[in-house]
């Protein structure tokens, strides 16, 4: 098994419902800064990130047996792995940008939502 880094350490000091908040704040920036025409520099580390936090949140949500959130939030690792992957494609084309401002949008809302749960419900 591989350590954790002391930022995975500090992360999973909270509970689900304070990381999965932390997640919400970095899709809430990240939603922001589709609109802005500079700040791909910006975005990355943010989609990235981002990734990590579910990376370490999705596991303690499974072993709370809350397995159908938690693979709500797999979903999510996929869209900002995909966007990844694509990001040049993406950040160049105008409609593309606008339906991942869309998903970033939606995502945002089901993250807050599922934070917002009792954190009992979602940890172990």
């Amino acid at each position: 098994m591989i350590a954790p880094t002391p930022e995975q350490q500090i992360f999973m000091q909270d509970d689900v419902s304070t990381r999965l908040h932390h997640l919400a704040e970095h899709l809430e920036q990240v939603q922001f800064l589709w609109t802005e025409t500079s700040s791909q520099d910006l975005m990355m580390p943010l989609v990235k990130e981002s990734r990590y936090f579910l990376e370490w949140t999705v596991p303690d949500m499974v072993k709370a047996d809350n397995i159908d959130r938690a693979a709500e939030l797999v979903d999510l690792g996929r869209v900002l792995t995909h966007w990844l992957f694509h990001w040049d494609n993406i950040w160049s084309d105008a409609e593309q940008k606008r339906v991942a401002q869309g998903q970033t949008q939606d995502w945002l809302h089901r993250v807050s939502e599922i934070a917002d749960t009792e954190p009992e419900a979602l940890s172990a």
